[in-house]
């Protein structure tokens, strides 16, 4: 059954909670970084990229020392402040008519040994030692592992009433995405929380599997160093945010190929007719609507690909993904792509405008052809997850994407 427990976060001083709380490292352009980190002083990023105090790239141990310390400056300046007492803490996101909204609380790396929290995606062991190392040098984490579990009105009512009172942080970012966090502190109302997920059977992980598999790492390592070993030390648990399963959102990736592996147009769709009823299509930018329905775009046009369920045969939950079918009936066995996640001729695309991108970078000629498929489900994750079977690399870009450095869980 699901442990969770209460932490003493380390958190930003309230007034300074919108100026810390930044977007993922990756998700900045070098423009955006360097704007941020010379004209805000209290964002996080200065923490996670200390090399621009020197005006120096730095990298491996030498920069996770150095964030290390400027974690402790932030301390020492009150930029960051510890709680007094171990909290769950209610988060909500919102921008227009979408809400989300779910709770920062510490999981249990047994449960996750013990596969109460599920995975669906497969891990770089080199990215996990990598990552753990990391934890190790600079003693916080300050990325949740995103996770979700099935919809629970009784999870709902407890958060609701917590909303009641003024949140610890209200402030709205320049992407126009209000944000708002309470403190739920009050033993009896996280004694219920705790019990109620003690009755879940399962949590799934949705957003972040290097994260989980590398503190896993770490605590395995600080087990073996510490002969006073109890199973309560903050190692044995890692940051996660709790969200029920309606309100994750979840968008595929396109696939685009830089060339036909030697075919020609004709030859390439003959190639495919063994797996596929092909159709042309004449309007504009073309979309899949339903499973198992893949549209290509190819020297100028749009195809629809159906797949034919009569020589293509289901097994198991993978055997049924979108992403695997395609793997299977056309990227390995015709383009010859036998490795999704180094393989340079294949690239990934996902988002609102994606669709015109795809088509964009195929016109210019930077790839030869693309797939666009329908995004899985939560019911296909856990399928998958519940199977102990892992998803073809790029399945699925999953929403909401937390900004970091609101809630630290310390070591």
């Amino acid at each position: 059954m699901a442990q969770i427990q209460p932490f003493k976060a380390i958190r930003p001083a309230s007034d300074k909670a919108s100026f810390v709380a930044s977007r993922s490292y990756e998700e900045y352009t070098k423009d955006e970084l360097k704007s941020v980190l010379r004209y805000n002083p209290f964002s996080f990023l200065h923490i996670i990229n200390p090399g621009f105090k020197f005006e120096k790239n730095i990298s491996g141990k030498e920069r996770f020392k150095l964030v290390h310390n400027r974690y402790l400056e932030f301390l020492e300046d009150n930029i960051f402040q510890k709680d007094g007492k171990p909290c769950f803490y209610l988060y909500q996101i919102g921008k227009g008519s979408f809400k989300t909204r779910g709770f920062f609380c510490a999981c249990s790396v047994q449960d996750y040994q013990e596969d109460i929290i599920k995975k669906h995606e497969d891990t770089i062991q080199r990215r996990e030692q990598l990552f753990a190392n990391y934890l190790d040098t600079v003693g916080f984490n300050a990325e949740p592992v995103l996770m979700t579990y099935e919809d629970d009105p009784s999870v709902s009512s407890i958060l609701e009433r917590e909303m009641n009172r003024d949140p610890e942080y209200h402030f709205t970012t320049t992407d126009k995405v209000g944000h708002k966090l309470w403190k739920i502190e009050g033993p009896a109302v996280v004694k219920e929380l705790q019990t109620i997920f003690m009755t879940k059977e399962a949590l799934y992980i949705a957003d972040g599997h290097h994260r989980s598999a590398s503190s896993n790492l770490l605590a395995n390592k600080k087990k073996s160093l510490n002969p006073k070993h109890t199973g309560e030390e903050a190692y044995n648990f890692f940051m996660a945010y709790l969200i029920p399963e309606s309100e994750i959102k979840i968008y595929e990736f396109n696939r685009m190929v830089k060339d036909l592996n030697g075919f020609s147009k004709n030859e390439f769709l003959i190639q495919l007719d063994e797996f596929f009823r092909i159709e042309k299509k004449e309007e504009g930018l073309y979309k899949p609507t339903q499973k198992h329905h893949f549209s290509m775009y190819l020297d100028g046009e749009f195809y629809s690909l159906y797949l034919r369920k009569t020589v293509y045969q289901f097994t198991d939950a993978l055997s049924e993904l979108d992403t695997h079918i395609l793997y299977q009936t056309i990227l390995e066995p015709i383009l010859g792509i036998h490795d999704l996640r180094n393989d340079k001729r294949i690239s990934y695309g996902f988002g609102k405008h994606n669709l015109i991108r795809m088509k964009e970078s195929i016109d210019k000629g930077e790839f030869a052809v693309g797939f666009s498929l329908v995004p899985i489900t939560i019911t296909e994750i856990k399928a998958i997850a519940d199977a102990g079977l892992v998803m073809p690399p790029k399945s699925t870009y999953i929403e909401p994407k937390l900004r970091s450095g609101l809630t630290i869980y310390e070591f």
